[in-house]
């Protein structure tokens, strides 16, 4: 079986972060280890969130744990302070698994979870040694260094620019925020050449964890030996899958289903 490694801040309502990723990663058919980065929580007065971190110390201990035995890929989520993306990144330079580093910048209902100086550490210190990356608009323009992106021809003026930093497959996922003729979104991947895939925009409140969870889809199919575009096109799939049937977990937020692709809902049915 393959192992996947999620290094990650912790969603404690379960739908994003290292909570997305393991579940991800088991309906994919993969075995997954995490280690904790931060805690993200929910305020049930008033639906803010909070983020606590973890000492180095612990993330270090963490990454000892899981490097113990063999692993098949990589994955990084929100690595909330400089000290934690440089940490994260010298104990990466020496693995030959493939690193997919989801630039977590901000969160839904947040301000945004890390500012410039982590953000030069991303570009810097962690991109230069991704195999992929996979920014939202709003993380691509700013890892870009550009004040928006409304299109295609920007999309791909952005992947360029981060490609630079030395990652060579970079996807933008367009989300709520491209709308293409009313009711299509579309993601980018780009390899030095633009691939878009376009795809209808799903009208829903119940999408949060949709980004960690199409990084982990990606990493975990990378894992299983896909070629970089079929896992973008396989977390495509799944995510959209994921969204169409999210769930409703409080007043304040809704999460995506992570078992929808296999109608998990299902399993053990008679036990």
């Amino acid at each position: 079986m393959r192992k996947v490694v999620t290094i990650a801040g912790s969603d404690a309502t379960g739908g994003g972060g290292l909570e997305a990723d393991l579940k991800t990663f088991q309906e994919f058919g993969t075995f997954g280890l995490a280690a904790i980065t931060s805690i993200v929580t929910l305020d049930p007065e008033n639906g803010r969130h909070a983020v606590d971190l973890l000492s180095s110390e612990v993330i270090e201990r963490q990454l000892a744990s899981v490097f113990a035995g063999p692993i098949d890929a990589i994955k990084t989520g929100l690595l909330p302070t400089t000290a934690i993306i440089e940490l994260v990144a010298e104990q990466l330079t020496q693995r030959t698994e493939k690193i997919v580093v989801d630039p977590v910048i901000g969160g839904k209902k947040t301000q945004a979870f890390i500012g410039q100086e982590n953000v030069r550490a991303l570009q810097t210190k962690l991109l230069p040694q991704a195999f992929l990356t996979t920014p939202n608009l709003r993380e691509a323009a700013i890892l870009a260094g550009m004040s928006e992106i409304k299109n295609r021809q920007q999309m791909t003026q952005a992947a360029e620019k981060i490609a630079r930093f030395g990652v060579p497959h970079v996807v933008i996922k367009g989300g709520t925020r491209l709308v293409e003729n009313k009711n299509q979104t579309v993601d980018l991947y780009y390899d030095g050449t633009s691939h878009f895939y376009p795809h209808p925009l799903i009208q829903t409140t119940t999408n949060h964890g949709a980004g960690c969870t199409f990084a982990a889809a990606i990493t975990a199919a990378l894992a299983k030996g896909a070629l970089p575009q079929a896992a973008v096109e396989c977390g495509i799939k799944f995510t959209a899958a994921a969204i169409k049937a999210g769930v409703q977990i409080n007043q304040y937020t809704g999460h995506v289903w992570h078992g929808a692709y296999n109608h998990a809902e299902k399993r053990m049915e008679k036990c």
